[in-house]
């Protein structure tokens, strides 16, 4: 593009509209002026054309996943900018869809947004991206994002109504609890269908002429799937505990005379304190379902008694009764914690039932670390 008609792009919508290039929509069309207030994001690498329709031209996503996609799914995996992993609230067209194409929704981050678009390889079909903050659609479901409210305002500003001629929406199962279906059928003519719970189910679903099998209905947290969230869980907490490593090794210096280094008291520390962190980030979630009792913090609290006993026979036989005392504390309440804050990952679990054991836990897990810690600390002093 010139520079004469950059000058023209950026005047048209206001010194603040950005530059437009040759291959996207002009600012000044239908747009952004019939659409509310939608703009896409049309720096976004994942939309790859434009489909005209009555109201302008939507952006167009393939289903294949490129380099970037794929690099941004591992790094968001791994805790790396998971809040802003996200795109831009609106609809967006697989394929070549028209009128008559089926619509489904999703949540506008992006992990979601693409587990589902992959799904659709060789179909027509229009997405509709409701603003979730960047939140999956089973969570933002629970704190009301992806709700009643937002799916007729996205209905709305988006221009659905005039872009297909069917009334129905296609809307994840996992999103059941925070939308209405009747309130969204008065508010917007739209009746809203619940698909499966995996975006992987969405082609026999579509295909079979919208019937649900049990097996699409049925919510699973295999080894595998707790496999892939495990790596946010042990990358979030990474930061905190090379703290907490670093002050345990630092005043494992601590002695009856003053302060007087010891290596191998420190390096002791740490292990048990990296111990105590696999077992309830990593060990505590992958055996979940074969740990006896229902509450995460109490199957936590049972992984973390394990780790203890690898801790003891590792480094702790032979120690203080004081310091055997401290470290069973401490790593039992680590663990337990930690397990127990996996169940925002899983979903099997309830708001209110996460609230009432993290009622009950988190004062138990507290003491006992207050506890540990004094413990521990007192060794130091009588030679432990």
């Amino acid at each position: 593009m010139n520079a004469k008609n950059e000058k023209k792009a950026t005047t048209c919508c206001g010194s603040s509209a950005p530059a437009v290039t040759a291959d996207l929509p002009p600012c000044c069309s239908s747009v952004q002026k019939d659409r509310g207030n939608w703009q896409p994001d049309i720096k976004g690498k994942y939309i790859t054309g434009w489909i005209d329709t009555k109201i302008g031209q939507i952006p167009q996503v393939p289903t294949t996943l490129s380099r970037s996609d794929k690099w941004g799914n591992l790094k968001v995996r791994l805790a790396i900018k998971r809040m802003k992993y996200k795109v831009e609230p609106g609809l967006y067209a697989v394929g070549n869809p028209d009128s008559e194409s089926m619509v489904l929704v999703t949540a506008n981050y992006k992990l979601s947004f693409d587990t589902l678009r992959k799904e659709l390889t060789g179909m027509d079909a229009w997405i509709l991206v409701l603003d979730t903050k960047g939140i999956n659609v089973w969570c933002a479901a629970g704190k009301g994002t992806f709700g009643t409210d937002e799916l007729v305002h996205r209905i709305e500003v988006t221009g659905l109504k005039e872009i297909v001629t069917h009334r129905r929406l296609i809307v994840p199962q996992l999103g059941a609890t925070g939308v209405a279906a009747h309130k969204v059928k008065k508010r917007s003519g739209f009746s809203v269908i619940y698909g499966p719970v995996r975006a992987a189910d969405i082609r026999v679903f579509l295909e079979s002429g919208m019937k649900v099998t049990p097996e699409m209905r049925r919510v699973t947290f295999s080894v595998y799937d707790r496999l892939k969230v495990i790596p946010v869980e042990v990358t979030t907490g990474a930061g905190i505990l090379l703290i907490i490593m670093a002050v345990f090794f630092l005043l494992s210096g601590l002695n009856r005379s003053g302060y007087s280094f010891q290596w191998d008291v420190g390096i002791a520390s740490v292990l048990n304190l990296v111990m105590a962190y696999v077992a309830g980030t990593i060990l505590g979630p992958l055996l979940l379902p074969w740990l006896p009792g229902r509450s995460f913090s109490l199957k936590g609290a049972e992984i973390g008694i394990i780790a203890f006993i690898v801790s003891y026979f590792s480094n702790l036989a032979g120690t203080h009764i004081v310091q055997i005392a401290a470290w069973l504390l401490l790593i039992g309440a680590l663990s337990s914690f930690l397990t127990m804050n996996f169940t925002g990952a899983s979903t099997y679990t309830s708001l209110s039932g996460v609230k009432k054991e993290m009622r009950a836990a988190v004062p138990l897990q507290i003491v006992a670390a207050v506890i540990g810690i004094g413990l521990w600390i007192t060794g130091r002093f009588i030679g432990a």
